[in-house]
């Protein structure tokens, strides 16, 4: 019996054919925003979002508790050392997994992925994770931040629009691909998406395979840094530079401790900074080098400040406004109280935004991009690894080392 899908779910964005063309138009983020990498922007009544956003609720609970009892139940127990290692992000993400496959064995998974909000909950969180983050650490770190940002962007986007025009990937996935890769996942594809005038389901897939890389990442990277034994800053960088997404970079961060958690999100809140000046150059591009994509308007230099990422400001005044709290109170002990209730809530929203990772993936849109698409973004993760961590290691451990 065929599923019944409300429009603009993240079944209609993996299945979506062509239809009959259109005059070219200028396509704006807003109308390819999707919630998560996995669906779609759905506008089902509050109902659906609404339980959507329960079952974001129910995993995040479910997260608190066993990430508070795990070391308690294993304590004296041949796996007291496992419990006491698993953190948070795990627990979120594996629940959020196991949630999506209930949800979607009942068939309405897709109906309530507008409830998945990971991005708006992994921005919240660091904003407030700004509050814990001393203005001097921002200050240090963010001259090294800015040259890692522009070498490996520049370098992991022409690789990967190198390869994949090797592998025959057509040219407006190939602007989605790079930006992925190179800049913040999702979020670098929805606004090149814009620019270029892609069609939702070449979004859809782009976006399915950056959650597909990411995940392994938060957990493989965390290790890898302790395996090599890198220092908190360059563990940081490495991840901050590699991982895709904002919300995976966060989670892996949290797993590396919270120096490394301050650093990965300063070099990704860079990186992603550096989001509108892309797209408004690919859609330069297009517009002089391809003009049969259907770009037909030129970018305007508002362009940039429309395609902005604002949390990166939220961020920024989080972090100046603490510095000036504790300076003007003068005894950090006092602060603590305040700063420890905007902790608790940024780990809440972190909760939230990890379970909606797993509640939201999807691997049907992965399915429909074929082995061409997924081997250049295999090749490009690989690049970028390589080339994250060297950059990582001559910025944070050796030209800017403390």
């Amino acid at each position: 019996m065929a599923e019944n899908k409300t429009p603009g779910t993240a079944s209609d964005l993996a299945e979506a054919t062509d239809t009959a063309p259109a005059a070219p138009r200028r396509v704006t983020p807003d109308e390819l925003q999707i919630p998560d990498a996995a669906a779609a922007t759905a506008k089902p009544g509050w109902g659906w979002t609404t339980a959507g956003l329960v079952a974001v609720f129910v995993v995040g609970v479910l997260t608190w508790l066993l990430s508070k009892n795990v070391p308690i139940w294993t304590a004296g127990t041949p796996l007291e050392s496992i419990g006491a290692a698993l953190e948070f992000p795990v627990y979120a993400i594996a629940l959020g997994l196991l949630g999506n496959v209930v949800l979607y064995q009942f068939g309405v998974r897709d109906r309530i992925a507008a409830g998945f909000r990971t991005e708006l909950f992994i921005k919240v969180g660091l904003v407030l994770l700004g509050a814990s983050v001393d203005l001097g650490v921002i200050a240090k770190n963010i001259g090294p931040a800015i040259i890692q940002a522009i070498l490996l962007i520049s370098g992991v986007f022409f690789f990967t629009w190198w390869v994949a025009g090797k592998l025959g990937v057509e040219e407006k996935t190939r602007a989605l691909l790079s930006s992925a890769v190179s800049i913040c996942g999702v979020s670098a594809a929805i606004a090149a998406a814009g620019a270029v005038q892609a069609k939702r389901e070449q979004l859809g897939y782009v976006a399915s395979l950056v959650v597909l890389f990411a995940l392994p990442s938060i957990f493989l990277l965390p290790w890898l840094a302790g395996l090599l034994g890198l220092s908190p800053a360059v563990t940081g960088a490495w991840i901050g530079g590699n991982i895709d997404t904002t919300a995976a970079v966060t989670a892996a961060g949290s797993l590396a401790g919270e120096e490394a958690l301050q650093i990965a999100t300063i070099v990704k809140t860079t990186q992603n900074a550096l989001i509108g000046i892309v797209a408004v150059l690919l859609t330069l591009y297009f517009t002089i080098k391809v003009p049969d994509a259907g770009v037909t308007e030129r970018p305007r230099v508002g362009d940039i400040w429309h395609r902005f990422p604002k949390f990166v400001l939220g961020f920024i005044l989080a972090s100046v406004v603490a510095t000036i709290y504790i300076a003007a109170v003068g005894d950090a002990d006092a602060t603590k109280p305040v700063i420890a209730t905007i902790n608790n809530v940024r780990t809440w929203a972190f909760i939230f935004g990890f379970s909606s990772i797993g509640l939201g993936f999807s691997v049907a849109a992965v399915k429909r991009a074929g082995a061409r698409p997924v081997l250049a973004f295999f090749l490009a993760t690989i690049v970028n690894i390589v080339l994250a961590l060297a950059l990582a290691f001559v910025l944070f451990g050796w030209l800017f080392a403390a």
